[in-house]
């Protein structure tokens, strides 16, 4: 691929962990501070926010996503990780409460709604007004690099980035998506990139339109594609659905013409009673959390990422959705709690805290510790599958995916990630894939290490 968050894809809607017992003095606090808040990951690199607002990322580096002048991968060698691994620098005093990865660019919220933005910047995914990427030359971190502007008293509260568009939930309850917009990802009614002009941010940034009285919870977004949550449980998607994941009913692109957003866009149709209570969307996929903790997906199903062993593709008409579309099968008893996409995987958390993982497994993302076939799916029962194994007694609270690795937190506040690492994006000092070998899943797995929150 090309994707991810979520994305990326619900970067806000894991479970925050703080650890107990931390001053308010966060620059001098004691070793329990340094419990992961967050974890975002995006094509080839992984970011966590620690106790205290302080930022770090590893992996990939060739297009400044990590913020470093350094331009070596990081994480890939012995002792680049835990305390060695560098802060990433926004500014003074600045602290951060979410960051959103995309495919080679990263976003990061601030305390007070304000965004700041760093990585490649082709097509002003950074939203600065021009097209010169960020992030790996000096002088272009800290104070000096700008904040968005999202217009006049515009803040944000949530953040999504797709391979090269990124979109902010404002705290008004609407939308303003930047970058790449060659498929309308944008929502913005016409295919002119956002970002990469001088006068395309601001008050000048339309927001989306997403019909008479919208009200937007919480966002997504795939490699070209972005849905948005409506108050009430509506789903509405835009942009790429040259593989039906925008769910409605055929694979016309939306966002890109005049006349096709706001009451025009259709509402995703999953089912009678249905609504969504979270999101998460993958290169050319999208699923659904629906309210009693059942899952839906659509899109291309090409490595069975929809989670059902038919090969054709779910959202290009009428008959695919709605009551149609089957409910993902992941287990008899089982209630999903969380749901995060790759490039062609899809991953579910359940209450319980186990996590199964369907789809293509290229690379280990599935965490099987087998060389399976990627065509890698779940019967009636969910019994094909069988759970990853995060160790004894582990249990997951939150996960998260990228184009293809996958990150899960643990009930101890540690966190552990499988799946591609050719950059280092696994954060365990090698360059090796997890996930592929019974030996690199269980209590062989280590645990990542992004050492203290401190300045």
């Amino acid at each position: 691929m090309r994707l991810l968050n979520g994305v990326l894809v619900v970067v806000l809607a894991g479970v925050v962990t703080v650890a107990a017992g931390c001053g308010e003095d966060r620059d001098v606090c004691d070793s329990s501070c340094d419990a992961v808040i967050d974890v975002s990951l995006g094509g080839s690199h992984s970011c966590a926010i620690l106790e205290g607002g302080r930022l770090k990322c590893w992996g990939a580096v060739q297009d400044g996503q990590e913020g470093f002048t350094d331009t070596d991968l990081l994480g890939d060698e012995p002792g680049e990780m835990g305390d060695s691994l560098p802060v990433v620098d926004l500014g003074r005093d600045r602290e951060v409460v979410a960051v959103a990865a995309g495919g080679g660019h990263t976003c990061a919220l601030l305390r007070g709604g304000d965004v700041k933005c760093w990585g490649d910047n082709r097509f002003g995914q950074l939203g600065l007004g021009d097209s010169r990427s960020r992030g790996d030359g000096p002088g272009e971190m800290g104070n000096r690099l700008p904040v968005v502007d999202l217009g006049r008293g515009k803040t944000a509260v949530a953040l999504v980035a797709g391979w090269a568009h990124t979109c902010a939930l404002l705290s008004e309850g609407t939308v303003k998506c930047w970058g790449e917009n060659r498929f309308g990802q944008l929502g913005l009614g016409d295919v002119e990139h956002r970002g990469d002009d001088a006068d395309d941010m601001g008050d000048a940034l339309p927001e989306v339109d997403l019909g008479a009285g919208a009200e937007v919870v919480s966002l997504a977004a795939g490699s070209a594609h972005t849905c948005a949550l409506l108050r009430g449980g509506e789903v509405k998607c835009w942009g790429y659905n040259g593989y039906y994941q925008l769910g409605i009913g055929d694979y016309g692109d939306r966002g890109g013409a005049e006349g096709e957003m706001g009451n025009r866009l259709p509402r995703v149709d999953l089912g009678t009673g249905q609504v969504a209570v979270a999101l998460a969307a993958g290169q050319d996929h999208t699923c659904a959390l629906l309210r009693e903790g059942k899952l839906k997906c659509w899109g291309t199903n090409d490595a069975r990422q929809l989670g059902f062993e038919d090969s054709m593709y779910a959202g290009g008409s009428a008959k695919t959705m709605g009551d149609n579309l089957p409910v993902v099968e992941v287990g008899a008893g089982e209630v999903i709690a969380r749901v995060v996409a790759g490039s062609y995987h899809t991953c579910a958390q359940m209450v319980s805290g186990v996590v199964r993982c369907w789809g293509s497994n290229g690379a280990g993302q599935l965490g099987l510790g087998r060389e399976d076939h990627q065509l890698a799916f779940m019967d009636e029962e969910g019994a094909r599958l069988p759970p990853v194994n995060l160790g004894e007694g582990a249990r997951a609270v939150w996960i998260r995916s990228g184009s293809d690795h996958v990150c899960a937190g643990l009930h101890d506040g540690s966190f552990k990630c499988w799946g591609n690492n050719g950059s280092g994006q696994l954060g365990l000092g090698d360059m090796n894939s997890r996930g592929l070998l019974p030996e690199d899943m269980g209590d062989r797995l280590p645990t990542v290490q992004v050492g203290a929150g401190r300045k």
